[in-house]
């Protein structure tokens, strides 16, 4: 009586399996997936099951209590067995690479869909759903600029209608998975990833957060509804509805950690917020990733852009004052030696930034400089920058 429920065990386990929405997904790109998972597990049982069968026909059959079994000590070689070994993996070991190499290609996340589902190839006319993604600390944004709208914790997309994903982080590197969808992809900050997808089937599914993020990472799910296109359009409708404005400040507010966040829905997005987020920069007054490799690429700004030194840290909310002595560091000024004392704040254009011309046609000898550790000269030195706002003024070196 007491082993019955470990005999059960089995049978209660095949049941479970039944409603596991990998092996029935509701969306093309996951179904052929399930396809491509479960071809390339039967092809692998054609040489396991075999050998499973082997081993315990072996066992039993060359058992110390059998001694009607051969015994052949000097037995080293057989031709055929030797070709049926190495044959049988050799041809699954080629059937399961041909598969798996068209699969990578057909399935690549990046590659747009060129069809709706079996049968059913997609349309030029159609354009694709497009939404923009955004892993928060603990929670996800959803953004359709083809509407105006966003939400967070819920997203929703028209049956039949290609949905093109733009997935980014605004913190730590994550990852996106609606399983009934489509496989999972990450979400880097200042990154750009891509999913094609299709949802074939009305319903209700759970997406979540498939990479550890942190302290409120088991709570980072949401929803997925696939939706015919007069309810998507409730849908949107309803999110209209909301009078709430996601702008620059609202953003910075709802990026700040929180576990466990409800679902919210904006009615009005910042056109220019996503490129923002994507270069890392909603921060007022702060230069965008792209900007930055823009000066790289062409060498640099030399001491015009040394005030660009605002720390760039992925954990924004939890910085160490202990770098450069604050939480955030800019350069006050930046000293020019001058041989006649003029003052050389003239120096520096309308910008407040230093041109780089007059630095270069100057040459001034290491010993002619002051500061921490060495000897004070006579040469004068002067702020050839504009302080940063909020901070004292330099005192003259």
């Amino acid at each position: 009586m007491r082993l019955r429920p470990f005999l059960l065990a089995p049978f209660v386990m095949s049941l479970s399996a039944c409603s596991a929405v990998v092996l029935d997904p509701a969306g093309d790109v996951a179904s052929q997936q399930r396809d491509l998972l479960v071809t390339s597990t039967l092809l692998m049982l054609l040489i396991i099951v075999p050998v499973l069968v082997l081993v315990v026909l072996f066992a039993w059959r060359y058992r110390a209590s059998n001694s009607d079994a051969r015994y052949e000590p000097d037995w080293d070689h057989s031709t055929h067995l030797e070709l049926a070994i190495w044959s049988a993996p050799l041809m699954i070991v080629i059937c399961l690479g041909a598969l798996t190499w068209a699969g990578t290609h057909l399935l690549d996340p990046y590659r747009p869909l060129d069809r709706i589902k079996a049968g059913q190839g997609t349309s030029a006319a159609v354009e694709p759903l497009q939404v923009d993604v955004v892993a928060l600390d603990w929670k996800w944004l959803f953004i359709y600029p083809e509407y105006g709208i966003a939400t967070v914790n819920e997203v929703a997309a028209p049956v039949d209608r290609p949905i093109r994903f733009h997935i980014t982080s605004s913190s730590v590197m994550n990852s996106f998975y609606i399983p009934a969808l489509a496989g999972q992809i990450y979400a880097m900050p200042g990154m750009e990833t891509r999913l094609h997808a299709v949802i074939n089937r009305p319903g209700r599914y759970q997406g979540f957060s498939a990479n550890y993020s942190g302290a409120g990472f088991s709570g980072m799910r949401f929803t997925f509804q696939g939706l015919d296109q007069p309810g998507f359009e409730r849908w949107v409708a309803v999110a209209r509805q909301s009078g709430e404005t996601l702008d620059r400040g609202r953003y910075l507010a709802l990026e700040r950690p929180s576990e466990k966040t409800p679902v919210m829905r904006f009615s009005r997005v910042d056109a220019q917020l996503w490129p923002a987020i994507l270069g890392m920069c909603v921060e007022p007054g702060k230069m965008c990733m792209g900007e930055m490799m823009a000066i790289d690429r062409t060498g640099g700004l030399g001491l015009r852009a040394a005030r660009n030194t605002l720390p760039l840290l992925h954990d924004k909310h939890g910085r160490n004052p202990s770098v450069l002595a604050s939480s955030d560091a800019y350069v006050m000024s930046i000293c020019s030696p001058t041989d006649d004392g003029r003052d050389t704040a003239g120096v520096a254009d309308s910008a407040g930034r230093l041109r780089a011309e007059h630095f270069a046609a100057q040459t001034m000898p290491s010993d002619r400089l002051i500061g921490a550790g060495l000897s004070p000269v006579s040469a004068r030195f002067r702020p050839a920058l504009s302080v940063a706002p909020g901070a004292p003024a330099p005192s003259e070196s």
